[in-house]
């Protein structure tokens, strides 16, 4: 007795198809009513616990007392004047730091020896502490805004080159081996070939960055104390003013969040290839 042939091995029939397991994919409309629900209930939470007892108050201070010591930094120009120095550093510092560590990381990600050249470096100052080193920077750069850039650009340096040396060596060979095969220059192999395929990587190393740069930026202002978030955080904190503490801590979460709805815009329009795709 034979047993039944399964219709995938019949000459006759079709193979199976296989069927993609999709998620449910949130209109833009029901994802921004879901953020905006956990950030209200995130500050109803907040004003509730915050609002208790004048104790609860001088430690952790609520939205409300935030929003007024934010209008009143507003008008005596603290604020401004501490933003615009943070952003002039964290705007250079990233540009450096991203424009370094995408070059670095095309780089090794198709030469090996180049990879292995800078690998146990890379490895050891990106386990390393940047923050340890910031004391260093200030002996060797001063407390200006070099010593404050310097650092921001150790922050975001090594999460860009790691992610872009990872996105390149993630391309499929098959397709450099087709694109060689019909003659393609190495110009136009990076082009359409490699930087695409390599995108999300990068991205996401600028995403890690993001984060990491604003870190960056505070921990730097803290010891400089000088101008800048950082030092309103350490001013406002040792004259027990927390609803004025809480305001740049606010101001660098925001900024944090709008960069990287930036980031992810700009994903979008250089790689719409990945939506029409999925």
């Amino acid at each position: 007795m034979t047993a039944a042939t399964p219709p995938a091995a019949t000459a006759a029939g079709p193979a199976p198809r296989t069927r993609r397991i999709r998620t449910r994919r949130l209109s833009p409309a029901g994802r921004w009513t879901l953020r905006f629900t956990s950030v209200a209930v995130l500050l109803a939470a907040w004003q509730f616990f915050g609002d208790r007892t004048s104790r609860s108050r001088l430690l952790l201070s609520d939205p409300a007392a935030i929003a007024a010591a934010f209008v009143d930094m507003i008008k005596d120009g603290t604020l401004p004047h501490a933003l615009a120095s943070s952003m002039e550093v964290l705007g250079i510092g990233f540009a450096l730091g991203a424009a370094a560590g995408i070059v670095l990381g095309l780089a090794a990600g198709r030469s090996e020896a180049f990879a292995a050249l800078l690998e146990l470096p890379v490895n050891a100052l990106y386990a390393t502490p940047i923050v340890a080193l910031i004391p260093l920077l200030v002996l060797w750069f001063g407390l200006g805004v070099t010593t404050k850039t310097v650092a921001v650009f150790l922050f975001v340096v090594f999460p860009v080159l790691i992610n872009t040396t990872r996105g390149v060596r993630e391309v499929d060979p098959g397709l450099i081996e087709v694109a060689r095969s019909f003659c393609s220059s190495e110009r136009r192999m990076w082009l359409d070939l490699i930087l695409p395929s390599a995108l999300p990587y990068i991205v996401t190393g600028l995403r890690l960055a993001i984060g990491r740069a604003l870190i960056g930026v505070i921990v730097a202002e803290f010891y400089t104390s000088l101008s800048g978030l950082g030092d309103l955080i350490t001013t406002n904190e040792n004259n027990f003013q927390t609803a004025r503490m809480f305001v740049p801590v606010v101001v660098v979460a925001v900024i944090g969040i709008v960069l990287t709805a930036l980031l992810e815009w700009a994903e979008r329009r250089l790689a719409q290839w990945r939506k029409e795709a999925s």
